[in-house]
């Protein structure tokens, strides 16, 4: 049997969306953030199904319908979260011979930073509501949609500091999670990257902060260009180590640098991880977080060259990144044949 993990730009059924609720960290903010994740559905519902968790789910709805969103291409699920990060607690979907395999991985809050209990039940909410055609498996091990990438040809991208944080898979090394992604995910080769994170990022480095697979052998990936900044030293290890990255089969990696954009900081000081990496990809579209910076036309310019043929839709990330994350984070699409 052959197994794969398909790449992002890949045929898509839906996307799942989270939506923020008073009992999340938005509740100080719903105000400015609900547009934002209304932007998204709407954006999404353009091309393909959003489907939509929420613990009410009539006025998300009507909020939906009221600013645009394709009424036939929304669907919904009535569970409880604990917040909104779906990329994360929400199912990797696999490919066995070319037959899509629902994968509930358990979700621990990056590694029990906080509280998690309805997120790692959101996937068998989502079978048990009869909305997965494909098979739902529970593989037994702790693993975030956000933590790895996909060339969808056997290669997948990510960073030791995640992976084999102590407190994910503690009983795996790195030969051991190794041989787990390769049985699960069909992953014949994982690329490691030692170095780059972003302050104020709560996950131990996810891979979809810092560098993504696009098409082509091409990896987009974010540096920095201000040799004043804190990440200039180990971004600059980071792409060294991109550099030393080989395909398949055995070439060099063509690779694109994103803009870097300024420093944004809370009220209290604390620095914000805005990337452009966090872009997310959806059926004949990209969608880029941007950030009210000078190089958000750059950023969209830069992903437009790597997806030709695809609309690339801007959506002010700004108010996301107050809770640590950004649009790809909030969002976990669902290849084809997923859903009934």
């Amino acid at each position: 049997m052959h197994r794969r993990l398909p790449a992002e730009w890949e045929e898509q059924d839906a996307v799942l969306l989270a939506w923020p609720h008073a009992a999340t960290d938005w509740a100080d903010t719903l105000e400015a953030v609900e547009p934002v994740f209304t932007r998204i559905a709407v954006a999404i519902s353009r091309f393909e199904r959003v489907l939509i968790v929420a613990p009410q789910v009539a006025p998300v709805r009507a909020r939906l319908e009221r600013e645009g969103a394709d009424p036939l291409h929304l669907l919904f699920a009535e569970l409880p979260t604990n917040d909104t990060w779906a990329r994360d607690f929400g199912p990797i979907t696999a490919l066995e011979d070319d037959a899509p395999v629902v994968l509930d991985f358990g979700f621990n809050a990056w590694g029990l930073k906080f509280a998690a209990d309805h997120d790692n039940r959101v996937t068998r909410g989502l079978a048990a509501a009869g909305l997965f055609r494909a098979p739902v498996r529970v593989p037994g091990l702790v693993l975030e949609g956000g933590s790895i990438d996909s060339d969808g040809a056997g290669t997948l991208l990510t960073t030791t500091a995640c992976l084999l944080s102590p407190n994910r898979n503690p009983h795996l090394d790195r030969a051991g999670l190794e041989r787990a992604l390769a049985d699960l995910l069909g992953a014949e080769r994982v690329l490691w990257l030692e170095h780059g994170a972003l302050a104020g990022d709560d996950t131990d480095a996810h891979i979809d902060t810092l560098a993504r697979f696009c098409p082509d052998d091409t990896i987009a990936y974010v540096r920095c260009d201000d040799p004043a900044d804190e990440h200039f030293a180990p971004l600059a290890a980071m792409e060294a180590e991109l550099q030393g990255f080989r395909t398949g089969a055995g070439r060099p990696y063509r690779l694109v640098a994103l803009p870097w954009p300024r420093p944004v900081f809370d009220t209290d000081g604390h620095r914000l991880p805005a990337t452009y990496a966090n872009f997310l990809v959806v059926n004949n579209a990209v969608l880029v977080p941007t950030y009210r910076d000078p190089q958000d036309a750059a950023a969209l310019e830069t992903l437009a060259a790597l997806f030709p043929g695809r609309q690339v839709i801007g959506i002010d990330a700004l108010p996301l990144i107050h809770q640590h994350g950004s649009l790809h984070c909030l969002t976990m699409q669902l290849p084809r044949g997923t859903l009934v």
